[in-house]
């Protein structure tokens, strides 16, 4: 999660595709729109801060619950977020997430 936030920081866009799980509604095999599309994100979002608030897993499968500070045209955009990634040769690749309301926290 951390690596993954911190290549959105970044701008590393070819790194969020890797490590995007093929099953993830975001995923596509146009790389080069993909890549467009994050980029922009990237380039309209602040990422102010990533606090990891629960963790679980297994051989198979990583749980991470997180909230990430972001900040778009001056508005906060956090949210919270619970977090599937599978293992799958050897790489953990994000699966998907789940948006939580933060008075559940």
């Amino acid at each position: 999660m951390r690596s993954r936030f911190s290549a959105y920081v970044l701008h590393l866009t070819k790194y969020i595709c890797k490590t995007t799980h093929l099953e993830n509604k975001d995923y596509t095999n146009d790389k080069e729109t993909w890549e467009k599309d994050i980029k922009e994100f990237c380039e309209e979002t602040i990422f102010l801060k990533l606090e990891i608030i629960e963790t679980a897993s297994n051989e198979r499968y990583d749980f991470v619950t997180f909230k990430a500070s972001l900040k778009q045209d001056n508005q906060d955009v956090s949210f919270i977020e619970k977090s599937t990634f599978e293992k799958i040769n050897a790489q953990w690749l994000y699966k998907d997430g789940i948006f939580l309301n933060e008075e559940k926290q």
